[in-house]
């Protein structure tokens, strides 16, 4: 098997390092740095693991875009007051998952510091105005067409990418943090959520159509769990089969199941293009390319930015990663 395509939820990557690594790390200034250093040594250990050929950290230039907003106005609603300024460098499900209430305030220059030295180093970045990184990372994942691809994330909504056609798509979910983080096949989301096999990433998305999230203010079809979507799905085989029985009087379909999907008709159809992950985003690369460069495309760049935001250790530990693929 080829090496993978390693493409990086970036927003859900350095949240998690910023709540895993303590704030009490900072560099020479005093500026923190945790998020920084959580960051540099999650990916030196995905390069380990994975040992990809190419790489790309995909940005959330939109975390909350317009265009579903006006199909949903309670996407992501409840997130508005509580992200501020800082608000659009989340963009997945850490907020809820994690039970913050605002993103702190010395998150964002870390960012800046963590893309400063992902560009020093020629390391893949890529972004869509107008799209969140979920867009970003499906867009690149559907575009592929040689090598597997592993998306790493902690947002669930990412597992509906999971596929065998035409390359492996798996889903590296951090939802517990990297050292417990979990590897998604097909076989595993549909285990997991109960879905049909043969289709588990749409399937998936499907699902969180019907039961709702909270977390992305997705209200569901009420009356409609997690359970009950997932039993339907696995009947019926598709939402659209699911509908058309909904809309048969001599379908098998209950006659209270009915009803309530009957109900929320307008619901589910604003839902699709909210729920789904884009597949043509226009996503714009900030590098030439994707391939991992195995040293720093500026080495004294790297070497300045590692000593002026003390992070030498990290940065020789990603290069050691490099170093052994």
């Amino acid at each position: 098997m080829s090496a993978p395509v390693l493409l990086l939820d970036g927003a859900s990557m350095w949240f998690r390092s910023y709540f895993g690594v303590p704030s009490s790390i900072t560099g020479p200034d005093g500026r923190p740095v945790n998020a920084v250093r959580g960051f540099l040594d999650s990916v030196a250990t995905l390069i380990t693991r994975e040992r990809p050929s190419r790489l790309v950290v995909c940005l959330d230039l939109d975390w909350r875009p317009a265009w579903r907003v006006d199909l949903i106005p309670s996407y992501k609603a409840h997130r508005v007051a509580a992200a501020g300024p800082a608000g659009e460098i989340t963009g997945a499900d850490e907020l809820a998952e994690a039970d913050i209430e605002e993103v702190p305030d010395d998150l964002s220059p870390q960012v800046e510091m963590i893309l400063e030295i992902l560009d020093a180093y020629g390391i893949a970045t890529a972004g869509a105005e107008g799209y969140e990184a979920d867009d970003v990372l499906g867009t690149l994942a559907a575009a592929e067409t040689d090598d597997p691809v592993v998306v790493v994330s902690g947002d669930r909504d990412l597992l509906q990418l999971v596929g065998d056609d035409p390359v492996s798509v798996r889903v590296l979910y951090l939802g517990r943090g990297l050292s417990n983080a979990t590897m998604f096949g097909p076989t595993e989301v549909a285990e997991k959520y109960g879905v049909p096999v043969h289709r588990a990433g749409a399937a998936y998305a499907e699902l969180a159509m019907l039961r709702g999230d909270p977390s992305d203010g997705l209200p569901g079809v009420p009356g409609v769990g997690e359970k009950t979507a997932a039993s339907l799905l696995r009947e019926f085989g598709s939402l659209a089969a699911i509908l058309s029985a909904a809309e048969n009087p001599k379908s098998s379909l209950a006659k209270g199941i009915r009803a309530k999907l009957m109900a929320a008709g307008g619901y589910i159809e604003a839902a699709g293009p909210v729920v789904r992950v884009a597949r043509d985003a226009p996503v714009q690369f900030y590098t030439e390319t994707d391939r991992l460069p195995l040293s720093p495309a500026d080495p004294a760049r790297v070497a300045e930015l590692a000593k002026a935001y003390g992070v030498d250790s990290p940065v020789a530990r990603l290069q050691k990663a490099l170093d052994a693929l």
